[in-house]
């Protein structure tokens, strides 16, 4: 199947992979029968890659569904964003909506799936933040001419998905990859350990991603491992990480931030790419 130059990510994501692909790209195997992705975000290595099988998964129920819509109805998804206004006022009105769970929820996919992408491009700073609640919390961005339809963008991702044989899941990351075997590969790309006290960005689903749950991926590496399927993984180098996959191969790479609430907190960190193969 021919890359499509035009398929990239429709949203903007804490910890997306764009700027790391040229070294993410020098340990994906040049073979495999279907790539999985469980914690999928904005995609930039799916859409990067834009392999014929893949199953992709993230825990957030608004992200999956824009995908979903992204697949099923785009047609209607792009007329329905055509409404929204690039205005403080509407922005807040349309934020709002997720207090008020019976009317939320009387919601139709594409109009949630419209309301999370123009959220996403009016915000501040292109975050996705969910407080304790699952309520979008993030203000609004003042953008002069933020691209809230994005249409040439999104009608490819909508070819590609509809082209290749996608699955899209939303649910936790170890039930995200049950059915890979030894001719699987398998990408995580897991919210990062912080780096400081200050820097945990784990808000984009209510739940959030201790400690806890990056050992429970680590075991499930290993027991992938055991499988022989290959996995590559992305995180900080914090020595914690460093420790817990101490039994595999890491490769240390610098790496930009560019989405964080805080100017000067965007720059030059060192992030890891763990793999389990040659």
């Amino acid at each position: 199947m021919k890359r499509d130059e035009l398929v990239m990510p429709v949203v903007k994501w804490a910890g997306g992979k764009r700027q790391l692909l040229p070294e993410i790209e020098k340990y994906i195997p040049q073979k495999f029968s279907t790539y999985y992705e469980p914690f999928v975000g904005g995609g930039a290595v799916l859409f990067h890659l834009q392999p014929e099988n893949a199953v992709i998964n993230d825990i957030n129920e608004e992200l999956m569904n824009l995908y979903k819509v992204i697949k099923d109805n785009i047609d209607e998804l792009i007329e329905d964003l055509k409404k929204h206004k690039n205005e403080s006022k509407y922005y807040y009105k349309i934020r709002e909506l997720d207090r008020d769970l019976d009317r939320y929820n009387k919601l139709t996919p594409v109009e949630r799936a419209s309301r999370i992408h123009y959220l996403n491009k009016t915000c501040y700073n292109g975050l996705f933040r969910v407080n304790s609640k699952g309520q979008f919390n993030v203000p609004f961005g003042r953008y002069k001419n933020p691209n809230i339809i994005n249409e040439e963008t999104l009608r490819a991702v909508s070819r590609y998905f509809n082209r290749a044989n996608i699955i899209i899941k939303c649910g936790d990351f170890e039930d995200a990859v049950e059915g890979a075997d030894i001719d699987s590969f398998v990408y995580f790309d897991p919210p990062y350990d912080p780096v400081s006290d200050t820097s945990n960005f784990t808000d984009y689903n209510k739940g959030g991603f201790d400690r806890k749950e990056q050992i429970r991926l680590k075991e499930l590496c290993d027991r992938l491992d055991k499988k022989g399927v290959r996995f590559l993984l992305s995180n900080s180098e914090t020595d914690f990480i460093l420790d817990l996959y101490k039994d595999y191969k890491i490769e240390i790479v610098p790496a930009k931030r560019f989405i964080n609430s805080k100017g000067d907190r965007r720059g030059e960190v060192n992030e890891v790419l763990v793999r389990n193969y040659g």
